[in-house]
């Protein structure tokens, strides 16, 4: 896919992802997009009317969101917050020392002040929507340092955590330093646990969307 401007937003695009969820019927769905960076607010209000949307035709339906940092605007993470998602999921990717290489364009600690705000105001607001936050693996971090990170992302009481194993796309991408065995995958999961995660997700094969749903449970039925 070539680079260069994006196109203008849709404004029939919240109610066309409303209308794919109904035809899918979907008990769980989960919105993501590009980054939008050239819009003043991210895309924020975009995403909020999708939420609004998706919950007006399907009212049973819980709905999760991926969403960028927005370069760190609070205003716009409150905008997308005023919609109450059931799942604020904001990727950290990789752990802290590999952001250079692996998000130039991203900062660690932003990516943790996002999911802070997030979890701050569900509890100020008494809200049950759930934090959520994933990483690939593979790319030279060390077991320790994704330890570390699962405590950054409890800190700022980050509920669900996803890890997989990092594939590389295409030549052109960063290499895949080594393949995570099974076991450690599991330990990491044995660890999360004890953190105090609701959910932990972690094998070779998961995806920030992989069992979705079955993540999503409530504190108070986990």
């Amino acid at each position: 896919m070539g680079k260069g401007a994006p196109a203008a937003l849709d404004p029939l695009e919240p109610k066309h992802v409303a209308e794919a969820v109904a035809h899918l019927d979907l008990a769980h769905t989960v919105i993501t997009s590009v980054n939008r960076d050239d819009l003043p607010d991210g895309g924020a209000a975009h995403w909020a009317e999708t939420i609004r949307q998706v919950r007006a035709m399907n009212p049973e339906c819980k709905i999760e969101v991926l969403i960028p940092d927005f370069n760190g605007d609070e205003d716009a993470l409150n905008t997308v917050l005023d919609a109450e998602p059931d799942v604020l999921n904001h990727n950290t990717e990789t752990i802290a020392r590999l952001y250079r290489r692996v998000r130039p364009d991203a900062v660690y600690q932003q990516s943790l002040t996002l999911l802070e705000r997030a979890a701050t105001r569900r509890d100020r607001e008494s809200r049950g929507m759930l934090t959520k936050s994933g990483i690939m693996v593979g790319l030279g971090e060390t077991f320790d340092e994704v330890v570390q990170l699962m405590h950054d992302l409890r800190v700022v009481s980050c509920d669900i955590m996803t890890i997989g194993q990092y594939l590389q796309p295409h030549a052109r991408r960063l290499p895949v330093e080594r393949y995570v065995t099974p076991e450690e995958f599991a330990e990491w999961r044995r660890i999360g646990m004890t953190l105090g995660f609701s959910h932990v997700e972690s094998s070779p094969l998961t995806r920030s969307s992989y069992h979705a749903r079955e993540q999503a449970v409530s504190k108070d039925e986990g």
